[in-house]
């Protein structure tokens, strides 16, 4: 009985993400990111009390990526695709398809997904930046406009250009071959999770001091804090 006990929490990440597809639909931005961040949640908790309850199977592995493809894959390109049609449309003559350039990330959220599936050496390390990460980065910006209204922060985040390079950046990242830190704790010892902890640490202070304005800054910090525990 036990075995369906991550699978489960695997559907609530999966309910959690199709409910944020409906809301960023809608242009709610707002709830979207409520239920990204609970499908995120639940995301973390499946493969951690699989490997508690010591029940970890191939279905678990496939389940998971299928539902981190709409919460962490769909839900991230639908996102962009909502900002990119806020943004001030350049002179183009097909300037009206731009957003949908946005769901470039989607399609290499999928091509990351399918990799990973197939991998055999992202057990301690990822190679690339995870789903999640890459959505929290893309969720947080729509987050700032909201909250943090900065006519200077707003200027940046709604150019198109900014937002282009951004899809371009992160379909990259999520497929680049760097090794990246796996935030899965064997043990709880400091001396064998010094980077995760230090990462952990300096993410709440982020947060603290910069609000939402804090996720992009987290990501950056986690990719040169992996980079350097090389």
């Amino acid at each position: 009985m036990k075995s369906y006990i991550p699978n489960f929490i695997t559907l609530l990440n999966l309910f959690s993400g199709c409910v944020a597809v409906i809301f960023a639909l809608e242009g709610n931005m707002k709830l979207t990111a409520l239920f990204v961040f609970l499908g995120i949640f639940f995301d973390f908790f499946d493969g951690l009390l699989a490997r508690k309850l010591n029940v970890q199977s191939e279905l678990g592995v496939q389940l998971d990526s299928l539902a981190d493809m709409v919460t962490s894959g769909l839900v991230p390109g639908l996102v962009l695709f909502y900002l990119l049609g806020l943004a001030p449309q350049p002179s183009w003559e097909s300037s009206d398809l731009l957003p949908y350039f946005g769901l470039l990330v989607t399609l290499a959220s999928a091509y990351r997904l399918a990799k990973f599936n197939i991998s055999t050496n992202q057990s301690d390390t990822f190679i690339g930046l995870p789903t999640p990460a890459n959505t929290l980065l893309i969720i947080s910006l729509p987050l700032i406009l909201e909250y943090q209204n900065s006519d200077a922060i707003n200027a940046i985040i709604l150019n198109p250009w900014f937002l282009i390079v951004l899809t371009l950046v992160s379909c990259y990242l999520l497929n680049a071959p760097i090794k990246l830190i796996a935030l899965k704790f064997k043990t709880w010892s400091f001396k064998d999770n010094a980077t995760r902890y230090i990462l952990i640490i300096l993410s709440l202070v982020l947060l603290a001091v910069f609000q939402f304005a804090g996720i992009p800054l987290i990501i950056i910090a986690y990719l040169l804090l992996s980079i350097v525990s090389k």
